[in-house]
């Protein structure tokens, strides 16, 4: 871990060998919903990892009931800076989420995703 970063939460966070964790990096564990990452990933600054959300409530408190689902990041994945990964998703082996990118739904191994939602952008394979 390079400096600054915040874990906030009592849920389960594993982390592999030789992953690299830039300045300002932030997970949201949650009891219910662990978040794994793999071995030689590098997660860039300002990453932040969300398992927990709500469904959507009724008009007098539109946040509903809380949620939350796993993250699974596998070995060799790049999160690139300022990128929110959020609950219920799994990253393939050895892709990449461009800087700045909101992945809501799965990312299979070798592409790079981009945008807010992510989607693939190119094979790496």
């Amino acid at each position: 871990m390079c400096g600054r970063g915040w874990i906030y939460g009592r849920g389960q966070l594993r982390i592999g060998c030789d992953t690299w964790l830039s300045p300002g990096v932030i997970f949201h564990t949650h009891l219910d919903a662990p978040i794994i990452i793999g071995g030689n990933c590098d997660i860039g600054p300002s990453v932040e990892f969300i398992p927990g959300g709500h469904l959507i409530g009724s008009a007098s408190r539109r946040a509903g009931t809380g949620t939350a689902k796993p993250i699974m990041i596998h070995d060799g994945c790049w999160i690139g800076a300022g990128s929110r990964i959020l609950g219920g998703v799994t990253i393939g082996p050895s892709s990449i989420v461009a800087a700045g990118s909101v992945v809501i739904r799965n990312v299979p191994a070798n592409v790079l995703v981009a945008g807010v939602p992510a989607v693939v952008k190119k094979d790496l394979g």
